[in-house]
């Protein structure tokens, strides 16, 4: 019977020590089988058909880690593209309210409408700061910088009592997070980090009735019968969230979909106490080096002031994390082992 720890290692063979989950995951064994067979699909003039339907297995895949139907979920390319269609949607004039310093892709789109009145405040004060007038709430769930989990439900009910949208950004949350996407209005989330796949891919979650969104990118394959819809304008849009789909990359579909499967058979609870583990663990090492990461509980993210310089060096020595403003930051992932955090300590201390 196969054990996490046991199928973590046959999928896995880093040849350092990777702390860096929160910039890109690294590929499961299964992934990088399964781009090689695509390629050779290409290579060798087969149908294409598989790698379609690949898509349509990662959507639903998905659709099941985020708690929502396979009718909500469009497929995109990244998270700046998706913000810009919440953002095309929105009238001119609206009150945005978003995190301080929070990850560009989730918020600039709604700054380069040049119509929109958007309020930026500090990550604990978001809840607090919803009022009236307010359309739309947008954050991450979890802050790339240093790890801070947003207060979602303390949001949620606030944005509720003001008649606002909320926009959640799960990229640094999914794969690690239990995700409730269906709980808000819309939610986000790039599947290169946590959810282990190739660059290319995030799935945008909207309501049932669309949130007023625009298919502004609409092309052949947002149709109702995609292949029935490649010359003239579309006659008639898909019924789904599929209808704010853009044309994908099928290579990384193809490995995206076996990435989000291991996802789905460790089980998100299960990964989320391996990688808290491994966070507290840093933490509690650090302490004994006279170091303290900034305020982050709960999170797979530690984040340390004044160690950021010593990336360069770190990396010298086969360990990977990165430098954020001038921060250490390190994230642990299901691939991750204490003596990965030991060895990351142990330099640290020299």
């Amino acid at each position: 019977m196969e054990t996490f720890e046991s199928l973590v290692r046959a999928e896995f063979s880093p040849k350092n020590t990777y702390l860096n989950t929160a910039s890109s995951g690294l590929l499961p064994a299964r992934t990088v089988a399964a781009l090689h067979e695509a390629v050779a699909i290409r290579a060798e003039g087969r149908a294409l058909d598989p790698l379609f339907e690949d898509v349509e297995t990662a959507r639903a895949s998905f659709a099941r880690l985020a708690g929502v139907p396979v009718t909500r979920v469009a497929a995109g390319a990244s998270v700046a593209s998706q913000t810009g269609l919440v953002a095309a949607a929105l009238p001119s004039g609206a009150e945005v309210l978003t995190a301080e310093d929070d990850f560009t892709s989730v918020i600039n789109p709604f700054h380069t409408r040049g119509d929109l009145k958007v309020r930026a405040v500090p990550l604990e004060r978001l809840a607090e700061s919803v009022r009236s007038g307010t359309a739309l709430v947008a954050v991450s769930a979890a802050q790339s910088a240093d790890g801070r989990i947003a207060d979602l439900p303390a949001l949620r009910e606030a944005a509720r009592a003001h008649g606002a949208r909320t926009y959640v950004d799960f990229s640094q949350a999914a794969g690690w997070l239990p995700m409730d996407a269906g709980a808000y209005d819309f939610t986000v989330s790039t599947t290169f980090k946590w959810l282990l796949g190739p660059h290319g891919a995030a799935f945008l979650v909207v309501p049932e009735d669309f949130g007023e969104l625009t298919p502004l990118l609409a092309g052949w394959v947002a149709a109702e019968k995609p292949w029935d819809s490649c010359y003239g304008p579309v006659a008639e849009l898909a019924h789904s969230a599929r209808r704010f789909d853009v044309s994908p990359s099928l290579f990384t579909y193809a490995g995206l979909r076996h990435s989000l499967d291991l996802i789905e058979e460790l089980g998100v609870d299960a990964v989320h106490a391996h990688d808290l583990d491994l966070a507290d663990r840093f933490r509690a090492g650090l302490a004994t080096l006279g170091h303290e990461a900034l305020p982050a509980p709960g999170s797979a993210i530690v984040s340390v002031p004044g160690l950021g310089e010593r990336q360069g060096e770190l990396s010298r020595a086969g360990i990977e994390v990165s430098n954020r403003a001038g921060n250490l930051r390190a994230s642990f992932h299901l691939y991750n082992t204490p003596a990965d955090v030991d060895r990351l300590l142990n330099v640290l201390a020299g």
